[in-house]
């Protein structure tokens, strides 16, 4: 595929290019921190080229991801801080509260699955927020899968690639409600195809998965020009690194609420 930055910076025309990618169902070979000097900055001002135009094309956000908030993901795509990315309608495959079963179009490039713990707001979190004023503004937790399907062939990027690309946001698995009073307690198994491949609990994302939404709070205006609202979805990182999700195959997570609260399960498969 040939670079998607063949000359000088032009935040715009490299969002055009990483969309068109996409549509067309090509991977890109050459990160943009390859092709020249690359900030964070600049990936987020890319970023918010490429959500304009999906706004264009009359997708809404819904929501946001919190990416890298725990130390599998950190690990397992040697990143060593947090970013963030816009939910937009048409990745919701399903809706909070639902059974919980999303099926990935066959447009996927490698798609990968996570499991997260998700939040939606009843109202906007202040900037700096702590976990208790996250929890206050906060109407519910949900159970959750996220489909990450980066651009970057072989997810081989640097953090400025993975942030310009939207945090490799592509579709979330909404399921069943979680109590809100322990998430960092509540146990998570991933499995692939009925075999368990990892297990964790909501402490992995920051210690809990609120803690992050603070941050997001401060960082949704000066990078992506927009804010936090009522209803929007959080979901705040994930608990375990992520597996592929092949053709023909069932990823599915399993959360147990402490104290014995019911076992939900959401789960996802891929159109062949």
């Amino acid at each position: 595929m040939p670079d998607v930055r063949p000359g000088p910076l032009v935040p715009g025309e490299v969002a055009r290019r990483l969309v068109a990618a996409r549509l067309r169902g090509a991977v890109l070979d050459v990160p943009l921190t390859d092709a020249g000097p690359f900030s964070l900055d600049d990936a987020y001002t890319v970023q918010r080229e490429v959500t304009a135009l999906r706004l264009a094309r009359g997708e809404r956000v819904v929501g946001w991801k919190l990416g890298y908030t725990s130390l599998a993901m950190r690990a397992q795509m040697g990143i060593d801080q947090p970013n963030l990315g816009p939910l937009t309608d048409t990745m919701l495959l399903t809706q909070p509260g639902s059974s919980g079963h999303g099926v990935v179009p066959p447009s996927a490039l490698q798609p990968r699955v996570e499991p997260e713990i998700a939040l939606r707001l009843a109202r906007p979190v202040p900037a700096g927020s702590g976990v208790d004023e996250v929890l206050a503004a906060c109407d519910g937790a949900f159970a959750a899968l996220e489909v990450v399907d980066s651009v970057w062939a072989g997810y081989r990027f640097r953090i400025e690639d993975n942030t310009a690309d939207g945090s490799s946001a592509a579709w979330v698995v909404l399921g069943p409600a979680l109590p809100l009073d322990d998430l960092p307690a509540i146990a998570v198994r991933l499995l692939v195809d009925g075999e368990e491949v990892a297990t964790s609990t909501g402490a992995a994302a920051s210690g809990h998965p609120a803690a992050g939404v603070g941050w997001l709070a401060g960082q949704v205006g000066p990078r992506t020009g927009l804010a936090l609202a009522a209803g929007d979805v959080v979901i705040t990182g994930g608990l375990t690194a992520a597996h592929v999700l092949a053709p023909g195959s069932v990823v599915a997570a399993e959360f147990s609420a402490p104290r014995g609260g019911p076992d939900v399960r959401v789960e996802v498969t891929r159109a062949g």
